[in-house]
């Protein structure tokens, strides 16, 4: 007779998928109700998206630091609610953007929301985890609902925009199938800590298997956070989507994507291995200078800030390769001033843009330097919130992320990382050049003829609110720095990272 498993409930601890369960218990409710009724219009689903969102925030904070549940493969950690938080906090910016304007048709359709809700819990199961296969279950689920609302858009860049994602993610699951393999090969575990201890225990032996695992694994996460050499699909993908969507793409998947690189790669920094060491500090500078490099010479302002954000990311790649508490403090602090800023200024984006045909700019860009040339005289408040949200991503003072760069490298010179202190320092001065032509074009040319160009007179008050929140943390971040980076630090500490 076949004894019965016995559950060990305490294991269990259904409460660590509180989070993850409110956000799909609300795309399951949407998709229901769509099926009930289909004359319901956007504005309830962007209520019904927020209130889950907003939910799903609320019980984040109600946990203890380092809970964990599922048989061990859940961690509710302090760096998962921080993780947790930032990508809440920004899908609670993102979604009321839906009811900025009828021109994007795919947030009349209900499943938009379903994904981008399924989206989300993808993305909070990455950073609640330190088993590989519950990682890639969350990165998949996260993966494949993003490149569906990127198709959504409905044209044919957004169609190519959304298969070179598809595609270029299809390769970053296979680089992280065969890493998980490998390490799983050497340690019998898919769990990182208990990966962790085995290697240790075994001096990192043989050095071989676990290079070609670091390597691979590298490879998923550089994907997904936009590592030189893996960043080549973030400006096709961008330009696809629509511009709020872009910036959304450019907060969300990446800090998901940091806390996965720090529970898997900070192990083997803080084991004194010279090649992880090396390898890391290479893909940091490459990223934050080549593409900065990039960005000099684009001409569409929406491929300027996608490159941008990749070099912001090889910035905050940095505190992986550092690795101590200030430095992950640091990371998360830098993330948090990033969200507002660059969710900003893409959706001023929205503020300013103009038919893709038949205008006097032609149909490369949607969005040209030229475009905005002289709207300080068309729309001096537009103009200042714009010049405010390039400033601020400059880094210079007192915009909130000079004081993120600030904490970023002040941690990597107490580390001993001087040389890549002064890589960081020489970046944000090469920055600043492609970051005041478009505050030239704004301030010092003359205005270009109206072509239908919206300006924030036409904006909604829900664009408006968004816009005035981004600016108004961008410029007085100087007065919550200091409480927001101690608490940070508390939940780092809690971590033991």
């Amino acid at each position: 007779m076949i004894n019965p498993v016995s559950v060990d409930m305490a294991s269990l601890n259904i409460s660590t998928l509180i989070p993850m369960g409110i956000i799909i218990f609300g795309a399951l409710t949407i998709l229901v109700i769509d099926l009930i009724t289909d004359k319901l219009s956007k504005s309830f689903y962007v209520m019904v998206s927020e209130l889950f969102i907003l939910l799903s925030l609320g019980s984040v904070f109600g946990f203890n630091s380092d809970s964990r549940g599922m048989f061990d493969m859940m961690l509710i950690d302090g760096i998962a609610m921080l993780g947790e938080a930032i990508i809440l906090i920004a899908s609670a910016l993102f979604i009321p953007l839906a009811l900025t304007s009828k021109r994007f048709h795919e947030f009349s359709y209900p499943e938009f929301f379903a994904l981008f809700l399924f989206m989300i819990s993808g993305f909070q199961f990455m950073v609640t985890s330190d088993n590989l296969i519950l990682i890639f279950i969350g990165l998949e689920t996260a993966s494949l609902a993003l490149y569906t609302l990127i198709a959504m858009h409905n044209r044919d860049r957004s169609f190519e925009a959304a298969i070179k994602y598809f595609t270029m993610g299809a390769m970053a699951a296979g680089f992280y199938t065969f890493g998980a393999m490998i390490f799983y090969a050497l340690t019998g575990s898919v769990e990182i800590h208990k990966i962790t201890e085995s290697l240790v225990a075994n001096n990192f032996q043989p050095i071989s298997a676990v290079l070609l695992a670091v390597v691979f694994m590298l490879g998923a996460i550089g994907f997904k956070i936009s590592l030189v050499p893996f960043q080549t699909w973030v400006p096709d993908v961008y330009e696809g989507a629509s511009a709020a969507l872009a910036g959304y793409m450019s907060i969300v998947p990446k800090i998901a994507g940091f806390v996965v690189a720090m529970r898997l790669f900070e192990f083997l920094v803080h084991a004194n291995i010279p090649w992880v060491q090396d390898i890391l500090w290479w893909v940091a500078v490459l990223t934050m200078t080549l593409t900065n490099i990039m960005a000099l010479v684009q001409k569409g302002v929406k491929r300027m800030l996608a490159y941008s954000s990749i070099s912001h990311a090889g910035f905050a790649m940095s505190a992986v390769l550092i690795g101590t508490t200030q430095a992950n403090s640091a990371l998360f602090l830098y993330w948090i001033l990033f969200t507002f800023t660059n969710l900003g200024a893409f959706t001023m984006l929205w503020v300013s843009r103009h038919r893709a045909s038949g205008n006097m700019f032609g149909t490369r860009f949607d969005h040209p330097y030229e475009k905005f040339s002289g709207m300080i005289k068309i729309m001096p408040l537009n103009a200042v919130i714009m010049a405010i949200f390039m400033l601020s991503l400059a880094g210079v003072p007192p915009f909130s992320l000079f004081w993120g760069k600030m904490y970023l490298m002040s941690s990597a010179v107490n580390s001993g990382f001087v040389t890549l202190a002064i890589i960081m320092g020489i970046n944000s001065a090469i920055s600043v050049y492609y970051y005041l032509k478009l505050i030239v074009y704004m301030f010092l040319k003359e205005p270009a003829t109206n072509d239908g160009t919206i300006y924030m007179k036409n904006a909604s008050t829900t664009l408006k609110t968004i816009i005035g929140l981004s600016a108004i943390a961008t410029l007085f971040a100087i007065f919550m720095t200091g409480p927001l980076l101690d608490m940070i630090t508390k939940y780092v500490v809690a971590s033991g990272y």
